[in-house]
């Protein structure tokens, strides 16, 4: 493969700064799995319930706590974190070549402060007033409009639109198709229909923010829409107006945030958590999959929960009734527990 990058086990561990062991002149030019792995391949044990796999791998090395690697007679790289190694490690087999710095001919380019170190790509739109930061990469057909700042060292992949009034900080990179800004979902019933409210506040995203494809983040009504900083979100989210995200919270994909939410700190929600309008999140909370938040959580911890359609009326009912299921079960276990004692002393 033209461009790949090869490391020899000694050079990956100075870079990582591990301890290795066995042949520091072993060549890896690439990460697979303990499966697949071959000779000149790097592979990883974060999984103990994967642990016979090291029997079989073919892996050129393979990164592991050291507490396995004594059993390992293959070369190996030590970390008390073998994951977060893979991370870093697949930052340098990364493939991917960053564009140099230049405005494509066919980009309209109306701002003026756009650092000279940015690449901007074919069809791309920067309205007026808008700001780029220095080593930032707008790929081919971003729009990004007027007033809207884009921090140092980002990456804007192709066909984002980013709406006027957005804020977004340094090292943050927005996949394809995302769109930041958009109106949130705002109207009033009048006499004739719907009345449109007009969303006047804009987006404040901050640093070493990655949001996946097809994601969407709308302006506030007034005030920001919020999101702090090292925020993950997973594609095809929904991040509704005025809602608050704090710092270091993850949302897999498919998750949906309901107007002025506000989801505290390094809280995870898991694929399609729904969460409605109007609630508090406190920090360090976990919520499975499809669960549907319909209450403000003010204790960390981990949640669940979902509840199959029925009518509105029954559907609170149940609900309210659910929370006290346990309560239930130990009554009637403790009286069951009761009669049986009378009925064996009366026999």
């Amino acid at each position: 493969m033209s461009g790949q990058k090869t490391f020899s086990l000694a050079e990956l561990a100075t870079i990582l700064g591990l301890d290795f062991r066995g042949d520091a002149a072993t060549q890896l030019c690439g990460i697979a799995s303990l499966a697949t792995a071959g000779s000149e391949q790097l592979s990883f044990l974060s999984n103990i319930k994967f642990k016979s796999s090291l029997q079989t791998t073919l892996a050129g090395a393979v990164i592991l706590h050291p507490d396995i690697a004594a059993g390992f007679t293959g070369n190996c790289l030590l970390s008390d974190n073998p994951y977060l190694m893979y991370a870093r490690v697949s930052a340098l087999f990364d493939p991917f070549e960053k564009p140099r710095s230049g405005v494509h001919p066919s980009a309209v380019v109306v701002a003026e402060n756009i650092h000279d170190s940015v690449a901007i790509g074919a069809n791309c739109v920067i309205e007026s007033g808008a700001e780029v930061g220095e080593g930032s990469v707008i790929a081919a057909g971003v729009v990004l409009g007027r007033g809207s700042r884009i921090g140092k060292h980002c990456y804007i992949h192709a066909n984002v639109t980013i709406y006027h009034g957005v804020s977004i900080g340094d090292e943050c990179i927005v996949h394809s198709g995302v769109v930041i800004g958009g109106d949130g979902f705002g109207f009033a019933p009048g006499p004739a229909g719907w009345e449109k409210i007009h969303q006047l506040g804009g987006v404040q995203i901050g640093n070493r923010v990655e949001i996946g494809a097809n994601s969407c983040i709308d302006r506030g009504a007034i005030e920001n829409t919020m999101i702090g900083n090292n925020v993950i979100l997973d594609d095809q989210t929904m991040i509704a107006h005025n809602v608050i995200v704090g710092d270091g919270t993850a949302m897999a994909g498919c998750c949906q945030v309901a107007g002025s939410a506000v989801i505290g700190k390094n809280c995870t929600l898991a694929g399609n958590v729904g969460v409605v309008g109007h609630i508090t999140i406190t920090d360090n909370v976990h919520i499975t999959a499809r669960c549907l938040v319909s209450k403000s959580i003010s204790k960390s911890g981990s949640y669940s929960g979902s509840f199959a359609m029925s009518e509105s009326t029954e559907w609170r009912k149940n609900a309210a009734r659910f929370s006290k299921l346990d309560e239930l079960y130990r009554r009637v276990a403790f009286l069951e527990k009761q009669l049986k004692i009378k009925n064996e002393g009366e026999s």
